[in-house]
């Protein structure tokens, strides 16, 4: 050896390594042995996967009932909308998988309190060692994994599907209650939607009844074109009456009965323009003085009617879609691998387990190899406990027969 005092090479550690191969190799191998033999006291476990996705929209859900039944796309837009798709979202089914209720059930299915070896029955307990076994992950294709680890490869098949079960019956009883709540909602605006509309139907009825409305701005061209035509006439009769009274003189009878005339045109103009009423005989004229307040109080009618009907275009396909929604009884998901008993174990990893020991030994030994190393060529022991080192790594060195 070098002298204590020189800095020892890169040679000097590997010859002290070579000296205590016999120390390093003997443990190494003994672990190994003993590492070995435990990891086949573990029991194999194995993993059974799963694979199931969310069905696609299907063609007859609620935007093309709506679009049959209202026959605007608008409608079924708004409807579709506020009602949504018949398919869970991703977050729902995970929310499924890893619900409480969805674990215990499974547990209490499987009698995993037995095979988990929970003597006081403690769920949390359960749950905590149930949930290390069990895995819910999202693939690449956005299809949904379950897996499933236990010691009996059929038991893990039948968990694993055991969930997807689940995750459909408990998806389909939160869809049945939302569409129940959803038209239970909806039946209630729809019933006082055609409340509504009935009561403005009667209003514009009984005003159109009253006033005989048909149609405002045809009925109010015709009373104009009524009051120009007899005031047309008046003006002509006017004329005529002049010609008669120079001709015939007031005395006449012409005259007469051509100023018995005039004052007839005359009292129709003054009753179109001027009368509180409609004429007995016209259920088609209005009297202008009136106008104004018979067109405001028909158009308000009339839009009333018009809001509650288009109301009633968009709340009956939402309506009748959340009927349907509320009684259909349709898998809310697809299986795309049914789970199968594997054949190849999951756990343990044995070679892992002792190649894992072998690397941590051997990283152990290299410090405590120099360490020994050095303690026994220390030419000076300090303490009592480097005085116990050394009978200690004396007896090593006869043991392994290890030459210092």
């Amino acid at each position: 050896m070098k002298n204590p005092t020189s800095n020892p090479s890169l040679s000097d550690y590997l010859f002290i390594l070579f000296k205590w191969k016999n120390f390093i190799l003997i443990n190494l191998i003994v672990i190994g042995i003993i590492i070995a033999g435990i990891s086949l006291l573990i029991p194999n476990t194995y993993k059974a996967s799963a694979v199931v996705t969310i069905p696609p929209e299907s063609s007859l859900g609620l935007g093309s009932l709506t679009g049959l039944l209202s026959g605007k796309s608008s409608g079924a837009s708004f409807g579709s909308k506020l009602l949504g798709g018949s398919s869970a979202s991703e977050d729902m089914i995970m929310g499924i998988l890893n619900s409480r209720s969805a674990i215990v059930n499974t547990i209490n299915k499987f009698r995993l309190m037995d095979y988990y070896e929970i003597e006081d029955k403690n769920y949390d307990k359960a749950v905590k060692a149930f949930v290390s076994d069990i895995s819910f992950d999202l693939t690449t294709n956005n299809f949904f994994e379950i897996n499933v680890v236990n010691k009996n490869p059929i038991k893990s098949a039948e968990i694993a599907n055991y969930f997807v079960f689940l995750l459909d019956s408990l998806n389909t009883k939160i869809n049945s209650e939302a569409a129940k709540n959803n038209r239970t909602f909806i039946e209630k605006r729809y019933l006082r939607n055609i409340d509504d509309l009935k009561n403005a139907e009667d209003v514009l009825y009984k005003f159109q009844k009253k006033f005989g409305i048909v149609a405002i701005p045809e009925q109010l061209e015709l009373s104009y074109k009524a009051a120009a035509e007899i005031e047309s006439q008046l003006f002509q009769k006017q004329i005529l009456i002049d010609i008669v009274l120079q001709q015939y003189g007031k005395n006449s009878p012409q005259y007469k009965i051509a100023l018995s005339e005039l004052q007839i045109l005359q009292n129709k103009v003054s009753e179109l323009k001027n009368s509180q009423n409609i004429s007995k005989n016209s259920n088609v004229l209005l009297p202008f003085k009136q106008f104004p307040d018979i067109a405001i109080n028909y158009l308000r009618a009339y839009r009333d009617v018009e809001i509650q009907s288009k109301i009633l275009e968009v709340i009956l396909p939402m309506y009748e879609q959340a009927k349907v929604e509320e009684v259909k009884n349709i898998p809310t998901v697809i299986v795309i691998d049914k789970a199968t008993p594997p054949q190849l174990k999951y756990r343990p990893q044995r070679s892992m387990i002792v190649l894992s020991f072998l690397f941590l030994c051997f990283f152990i030994s290299i410090p405590l190899v120099y360490r020994m190393e050095s303690i026994i060529h220390k030419p000076l022991l300090k303490n009592p406990i480097e005085e116990k080192e050394f009978r200690y790594y004396n007896f090593i060195t006869q043991l392994y027969r290890i030459k210092i």
